[in-house]
């Protein structure tokens, strides 16, 4: 009787120490969709597989030795994990690369928010002197042009153009190729109603999340990626240089004002923030509770938060991302410059 006495009460310990996260603190969030559509630029089979080419195409660097996947590898969760990226004739710019993943859901890309969406971006990094350095659109065109294969796949995905091969298409079409790019994790799995997916110390880590107010710009879909926000609003960030957001305002009020990061895969995608100045997560959790909330976690407090975080680390979907086998060059191919 003793013994089944002190079974029972075991149990009841366990019940009472299970962890229930009220619907109420998961309405701001929701799972991954499949893809990310846009009325502007519907997704079809054909600009995928063009997009996914010219996603990998080195050519359509000046030195060939650069691709949209150099900055934002895709069988590294959409980063290269460096504080800034190597760009042409080894410059680097003075911001870190974000994950491509999930990106199509942010209401804005770039951590200044410059570009309205992935397509505006893709055109962004080929011209730019730092990164790929291609002098002109007509220089881009001039190669794609010269391989007969890329003349052709642009012609299938954008039958209704008379002369399909042009830098708005080649945008429309990497954009395609990143508007599927979904990492779903255990996360959905548990927002679509497996609770079992989370185990209590997970919970109890999201729990404390939203308790320290981290949701406050850290929610929807990709835990973030929905708004800017000022590093330092509780006190001012240390040694912070980088105007973020006032450099296309060229607002005073926008100062120091960066995209919220969204936090899909954040344990993979180190190191952290604008400048990449913050190596662990641990680290990064701790100041963003400082200098954001006006907190100062304990040790304990953090890791319960990194152990939910770690739950938002996705599946790569890697048939979708697998290299393929890019067109050959021609006699016409420009070749490779280091010159300048």
């Amino acid at each position: 009787m003793l013994r089944r006495a002190s079974f029972l009460l075991l149990i009841s310990a366990a019940a009472a120490m299970a962890v229930d996260i009220p619907e109420s603190r998961l309405r701001m969030f929701k799972p991954l969709p499949q893809a990310v559509e846009s009325q502007k630029n519907p997704i079809t089979p054909e600009k995928v597989e063009l997009g996914r080419l010219l996603y990998y195409e080195n050519r359509i660097s000046k030195s060939h030795k650069f691709s949209c996947n150099s900055c934002h590898k895709l069988d590294q969760f959409g980063v290269d994990n460096e504080p800034t990226s190597e760009g042409h004739r080894g410059q680097r710019g003075d911001r870190n690369s974000p994950t491509v993943y999930n990106a199509a859901l942010h209401f804005a890309q770039f951590w200044d928010g410059r570009a309205a969406d992935v397509e505006e971006q893709a055109k962004g990094p080929i011209l730019n002197p730092v990164e790929m350095a291609m002098p002109d659109e007509k220089t881009v065109i001039a190669t794609l042009k010269s391989m007969p294969q890329y003349v052709e796949l642009f012609r299938k995905a954008f039958p209704q153009d008379k002369d399909p091969v042009n830098y708005e298409n080649m945008a429309r079409a990497i954009g395609a190729f990143e508007r599927k790019l979904m990492t779903p994790s255990r996360w959905d799995r548990f927002l679509q109603g497996d609770k079992a997916a989370l185990s209590d110390a997970e919970k109890a880590g999201f729990l404390k999340f939203v308790e320290t107010g981290c949701a406050t710009c850290h929610m929807g879909a990709c835990v973030g990626g929905t708004m800017y926000q000022k590093l330092g609003v509780v006190k001012p960030y240390p040694g912070l240089k980088d105007e973020g957001r006032a450099k296309v305002t060229k607002r005073e009020e926008d100062r120091f004002f960066f995209k919220v990061p969204g936090l899909r895969n954040i344990e993979k995608t180190w190191p952290y923030l604008h400048d990449g100045s913050v190596k662990t997560l641990d680290e990064a959790v701790k100041l963003m509770a400082e200098y954001e909330l006006g907190k100062n976690l304990s040790a304990a407090e953090v890791s319960s938060i990194v152990t939910w975080l770690k739950t938002l680390t996705g599946e790569i979907p890697a048939d979708y991302v697998k290299p393929p086998a890019l067109p050959p060059s021609t006699a016409k191919t420009p070749k490779p410059s280091l010159t300048d």
